[in-house]
């Protein structure tokens, strides 16, 4: 088994009991090429992962934090929710949700920090400004498992 799977699996098994997702820091380098910015699907370069496509644009009312669904005051995305994320060490990142097809993640304050592009073609994360953030899988139990640089997951305790 590779060591990345590996990882991913005993950081599911060690999520919080609270949470359904957790995010954790990847080292990119350490990533298998068909999880790694350099495969066409996963590139920034490619234009279906383009943040200005209307599935994926900040824009889209369905990636809206003014959304009902994806506000912070919507019981399902707060701490005890179910689309909290925690980090590894159980601190309340922020929340995942999904509508219009892109899986959206947001701070606590209702910040979208990165996206998955809709479209299923890729397990890849992007930030707002079309980088590369990261790769993401799901959970057997529910939630999903978030591996970001170190850029992208600081971005959720900026606020």
């Amino acid at each position: 088994m590779r060591p990345v799977a590996v990882l991913i699996a005993t950081l599911l098994l060690a999520l919080p009991a609270r949470a359904d997702s957790v995010l954790f820091v990847l080292d990119q380098s350490q990533l298998p090429f068909d999880l790694s910015p350099g495969a066409k699907a996963n590139s920034p370069a490619n234009i279906r992962n383009a943040p200005s496509q209307p599935g994926n644009s900040a824009a889209n009312w369905a990636n809206s934090p003014k959304s009902a669904r994806n506000a912070p005051e919507n019981p399902a995305n707060a701490p005890d929710g179910v689309n909290a994320i925690y980090t590894t060490d159980g601190e309340y990142a922020g929340y995942a949700t999904r509508a219009g097809g892109a899986l959206n993640l947001f701070s606590a304050s209702g910040r979208r920090v990165a996206y998955q592009p809709a479209g299923g073609h890729t397990k890849s994360l992007m930030s707002n400004a079309g980088e590369w953030c990261g790769t993401v899988t799901g959970a057997s139990g529910g939630g999903f498992a978030f591996g970001l640089t170190m850029t992208c997951a600081k971005r959720f305790f900026r606020d």
